[in-house]
């Protein structure tokens, strides 16, 4: 049964019993509006561990543009009952109030994972990631954090943030999970028309057709036919288009291509913005 902690004493009174015993204990932070996608999540986490906790929180300290956060979807009773299907053992749903005082500050040096693609475009962005990741690590402390190859870039600053602080846990990163027609699951997504999810699948596309173009193309070439493809797709208006290394999340170069690369892309419908990527080499 789910058990549901509204404030951090509450929630340390449900997990003791289970540090007690020595279980593992498996986090899945998530602001809501659940999908398959995070319940893919929750379930690669239950692989894991032997308690898994999932939070719900929108937090305000992320959100770059306050329209965005006044429109983000909070279907409370409807997250909580996917959550009893999925056999979570433990929802944390804290308000703003619990999880911050007043006038608190927050900066952490993410050097260029901070100025480029997300960085660049959502300024702040990454700073009120950590900044509540670190809280609700502190509430939890999960032995593992699963979060979604999705927002690739948000893994890479929680990795950065966790060996930096020399946090005690391991950062997990599961599978993308889609809709039929390859758009990646979002919270987002409920915002799109019935044209507007078949325009947005294009990304997809186009980011299969630039991993299998990979080994006769330039990596130029490769951001410049996907850009281009995506800008000439109806209803799309193109954010960015970059191939990056996925070990340490710079720019790719056509004299370090041998090593892991990954497509990121951003992009714009029915003025809502949908991030992907996909890993073009192992």
């Amino acid at each position: 049964m789910l058990e549901i902690a509204k404030t951090k004493v509450a929630l340390q009174e449900l997990l003791q019993p289970h540090r007690r015993s020595g279980r593992r204990i498996a986090f899945v932070p998530t602001m809501g509006a659940l999908h398959r996608g995070h319940i893919a999540l929750v379930n690669g986490a239950k692989d894991l561990a032997d308690v898994v906790v999932c939070s719900i929180f929108v937090n305000p300290t992320q959100f770059n543009d306050p329209t965005d956060l006044e429109k983000y979807p909070r279907p409370i009773e409807r997250d909580i009952e996917l959550l009893e299907l999925a056999h979570c053992d433990i929802l944390f749903y804290p308000s703003v109030e619990e999880m911050y005082g007043t006038n608190e500050q927050w900066q952490m040096d993410l050097g260029e994972l901070e100025n480029v693609l997300e960085g660049l475009h959502r300024p702040g962005h990454f700073q009120g990631v950590t900044q509540v990741l670190k809280k609700l690590f502190d509430a939890v402390h999960p032995d593992i954090a699963c979060f979604g190859q999705k927002d690739f870039q948000q893994y890479k600053v929680v990795e950065y943030m966790v060996n930096r602080l020399k946090l005690p846990l391991r950062i997990e990163l599961c599978p993308t999970v889609r809709e039929p027609g390859g758009l990646a699951m979002s919270s987002r997504n409920i915002r799109l028309s019935a044209a507007g999810r078949e325009q947005a699948q294009q990304l997809y596309k186009v980011l299969k057709q630039t991993k299998a173009d990979l080994p006769r193309k330039t990596l130029a070439g490769l951001c410049e036919d996907a850009t281009q493809a995506l800008d000439n797709s109806p209803g799309i208006r193109v954010e960015y288009f970059a191939i990056f290394h996925a070990d340490d999340f710079t720019a790719a170069s056509e004299a370090s291509r041998g090593r892991p690369l990954i497509a990121l892309a951003a992009i714009w419908v029915e003025g809502v913005r949908l991030i992907d990527n996909l890993l073009l080499s192992p």
